[in-house]
């Protein structure tokens, strides 16, 4: 029988908003639901009773309430929720006003700054009245090519509580990634900055905001945000303005909140672009909102006293996420800059200094700082900290262990799964269930996620397809130039009707968990068995020789072959032993199918700019196909490395 890492305290169990919600369901509705497991089937058997429940226990504020909670919820592409409701996202996340923290931010140089709630609604005021001021309205594209600090949070509340569109990209993408994203788009302002600071360098944004502004011709306005200069030198931008001269200058100013349907547009975010140009999907402010509150109230239990810290850039979705603990009242912990820098444990003394509650990272960095020998447990004073959050990738067995040995034992280990589609997850963390190495604890409240195999038959204990194959209300309520809906249904419902597949390889577990086997897209299938890259990684990468690795899938003799390629710790050279090291943990613990046909060393591995692993395009080079879209990279140099390797052509 499987053992837990961690199991909450009956304490912790009974004063848990999960419970307390539970025991609100049971009173309203006559229930006895008794366990999570009660409470998740009673979620998806009575979707509309667990939606109507989650608006009142998240306190939504509406102007005007709603008349049919859904309509068409058994046809995803034509449910709608929350129908006749009206109101405004930014003042559900601004509905306090006092003078508790609202964000703390912290770069790599000077000290921290900090916003209360009372300054950040003023701040907010005052930017809105300057947007008003130049004509943005209901319905217009900002967007925000801008360093994760209190300014971006600014921007963003001021746009949504116009009605407008926010969308959002970090300053070191390059101008043809930006321009594919933004340039489809159109938007009317942009919010730039001078300039960055990473691993103690300072890199001038500048020449790039120039290119980008040249190439976007609806912008109406550009405000630059001294970050690096305290007076940078605009004035090779035309009809530029700094962003003090640019807010208004009254203080004391009320919001006026534009009240709008439920599925009125408040986000664009982007596809990761490595197929081709992004596509961009549009999400609606009631649904981001509600399942925001789900998230961050029931499954991470956050509450007024917590103090919230991801690691994340303005241009992955988990930054969004991160904004929405506004509503709860939490305090925002922003970092801008290395997660590794001036040394390898610099987060960690940030969640100390700072007394963070719970610390959100990447699957990617946990493993790495395990690689540095880095012991936050000993190394710093952590006693507030309750909740690890991790995502961007699969969280290997190895690092469930590295958590508990090294970090802290008493904490809710919630590795989380969902991605840009649903701005927010499918399976994700839950404070009342016990963690289970390799495993995300549970599947989210209202979200009938399953595992399918190739003839949409449910899975239990077995490999499958993640679907959805209920309506939910933050699925996008569409993508930006798609008329008919067309590439809507072809991202999400081409291979199960009327059911979603989210394009990952999942098990769920017999004790409700769930497992993350990689990207269904780039599944092995040697001799016809599929093979999910993360059992791989998960073997390769907890060798002391190897500081990283992608594997692939070739097509070879009429079958496929697993071609591994590694980049190596520093000091290590490659070798016979090394990589019969390499074979013999693969096979040992996953299975002959497994083990690699060929081991190919690298000096790097490609990622995206919201750092994951890109296997599809490695496997089109290496296929000698086109990779259409080399912007949407972090490293895209690295794609030459792949190029006519010698090794690939023989058997």
């Amino acid at each position: 029988m499987k053992q837990p890492l961690w199991q909450p305290s009956a304490a912790q169990i009974e004063q848990a908003a999960m419970t307390r919600f539970m025991q609100e369901v049971n009173a309203k509705y006559a229930k006895d639901l008794a366990t999570y497991q009660d409470l998740y089937s009673w979620s998806i058997e009575c979707a509309e009773d667990f939606w109507a429940s989650m608006w009142e226990f998240g306190q939504i504020n509406a102007s005007q309430p709603y008349t049919t909670v859904v309509e068409n919820l058994h046809d995803m592409l034509e449910s709608r929720w929350f129908c006749g409701a009206r109101l405004n996202f930014a003042e559900n996340l601004l509905r306090y006003r006092d003078e508790r923290p609202a964000i703390v931010f912290k770069g790599e140089r000077g000290e921290a700054q900090r916003l209360s709630y009372a300054q950040l609604y003023d701040q907010v005021a005052r930017l809105a009245k300057a947007l008003r001021s130049i004509g943005v309205k209901v319905g217009d594209r900002v967007a925000g090519f801008l360093p994760n600090c209190p300014e971006t949070v600014v921007a963003m509340l001021a746009t949504t509580s116009l009605g407008a569109i926010w969308t959002s990209s970090s300053p070191d993408f390059g101008i043809k990634g930006v321009l594919d994203r933004f340039g489809q788009i159109q938007p009317k302002v942009l919010f730039a900055t001078d300039g960055y600071f990473y691993n103690g360098q300072t890199y001038d944004t500048l020449a790039k905001v120039a290119d980008i502004t040249a190439a976007i011709s609806e912008l109406a306005q550009v405000v630059i945000l001294p970050f690096i200069n305290t007076q940078p030198d605009i004035s090779e931008l035309s009809g530029a303005i700094l962003y003090p001269n640019f807010l208004a200058a009254e203080a004391d100013l009320a919001i006026e909140f534009a009240q709008l349907p439920f599925d009125h547009p408040v986000y664009i975010m982007y596809s990761s672009g490595t197929t081709g140009i992004p596509k961009c999907i549009v999400h609606g402010a009631g649904g981001v909102l509600i399942q925001h509150l789900k998230e961050h109230m029931l499954h991470t239990d956050l509450t007024r006293n917590d103090k919230i810290f991801y690691y994340t850039t303005c241009g992955w979705m988990m930054w969004n996420w991160l904004v929405s603990a506004l509503a709860v009242g939490a305090t925002l912990i922003l970092y801008d800059g290395s997660p590794t820098y001036p040394e390898s444990g610099a987060l960690w003394q940030l969640a100390q200094d700072e007394g963070i509650t719970v610390f959100g990272t990447s699957a990617k960095y946990l493993a790495a700082i395990e690689k540095a020998g880095v012991q936050p447990k000993t190394g710093y004073e952590l006693p507030s900290l309750r909740t690890i959050l991790s995502t961007g990738s699969p969280l290997a067995t190895e690092s469930f262990y590295y958590v508990y040995d090294s970090i802290k034992q008493d904490v809710c280990l919630a590795s989380i799964t969902g991605g840009t589609d649903i701005v927010s997850t499918f399976a994700l963390g839950n404070p009342i269930l016990p963690v289970y190495a390799g495993e995300l604890q549970c599947r989210g409240l209202g979200m009938k996620v399953e595992s399918y195999d190739p003839q949409g038959k449910p899975l239990i204990n077995q490999k499958g397809e993640l679907v959805c194959s209920l309506a939910f209300p933050v699925m996008p309520i569409y993508f930006w130039h798609d008329p008919d809906g067309s590439k809507y249904k072809q991202a999400y419902f081409s291979v199960y009707p009327n059911v979603w597949r989210h394009g990952d390889y999942i098990e769920i577990t017999d004790t409700g968990g769930l497992i993350v086997y990689g990207r269904s897209d780039a599944t092995l299938n040697p001799g016809g068995v599929r093979i999910g890259t993360a059992e791989i990684y998960r073997q390769v990468e907890a060798l002391p020789e190897i500081a990283d690795s992608l594997v692939v899938g070739q097509t070879w003799q009429n079958d496929v072959r697993v071609i591994l390629f590694i980049k190596l710790a520093p000091g290590i050279k490659f070798s016979s032993d090394l990589a019969a090291k390499i074979k013999r943990d693969i096979r040992q613990n996953t299975t002959p199918r497994h083990v690699p046909a060929k081991i190919i060393v690298v000096a790097d591995i490609p990622y995206t700019i919201s750092g994951k692993k890109v296997e599809l395009a490695i496997k089109q080079i290496i296929e000698n196909q086109p990779v259409l879209n080399r912007d949407a990279l972090l490293n895209p140099e690295s794609l030459e490395l792949y190029k006519n390797l010698v090794e690939l052509q023989a058997d």
